[in-house]
């Protein structure tokens, strides 16, 4: 060890920092991210299709039912987005929805070239019904806290909540960025 004339030790002598470890490239990381979300949302729609259809809603009718389900018209592109379906799918779910008296088109107020989608008193039924069912499964939706959580754990909705707010920073950061930017 080397030192200075004082006896104290020199800044040859000082041990260097280890240089951080090595990480994968960042793709690698964003490639396993895609996998894991896309299998994660296979199995949430398998999931949701068999907990709606015990009421009699398919997931598609769910997601148009939830995107009017506040009350107020909602313009067809806005539901289109909402429902993640192309607008040539999404007019034939609405017109079988509409023949089953589940929700209504109007005209827009504002712009009576646009109609405005609306519950109907039996869409306002069925959305109730769906919601109720599916509140009541969210807890097996929740992942455990340490693996171990219990049914109504709040450990384990807290986790839910912080990966729906991840998702959703997720999505509105990648939705900023062209198709081939970086």
């Amino acid at each position: 060890m080397r030192s200075d004339p004082a006896g104290r030790p020199s800044a040859a002598a000082s041990p260097q920092p280890s240089p951080a470890p090595r990480r994968e490239p960042v793709a690698v990381e964003v490639g396993e991210l895609a996998h894991l979300l896309s299998h994660a949302e296979r199995r949430l729609v398998r999931r949701l299709n068999s907990v709606l259809a015990e009421v009699g809603c398919t997931l598609e009718q769910w997601r148009v039912l939830s995107a009017v389900g506040d009350g107020a018209g909602h313009p067809m592109t806005e539901i289109a987005d909402h429902a993640l379906m192309p607008a040539p799918s999404l007019t034939k779910l609405v017109d079988a929805m509409v023949a089953d008296n589940l929700v209504y088109r109007r005209p827009d107020p504002g712009d009576r070239r646009r109609v405005l989608l609306q519950l109907a008193a039996r869409g306002r039924t069925l959305h109730r019904r769906a919601a109720r069912r599916l509140a009541e499964d969210a807890p097996r939706l929740s992942p455990p806290a340490g693996g171990l959580a219990a049914e109504g754990d709040t450990a384990g909705d807290s986790e839910l909540a912080s990966l729906v707010q991840a998702l959703d920073q997720l999505t509105a950061a990648l939705g900023r960025r062209g198709p081939l930017s970086g």
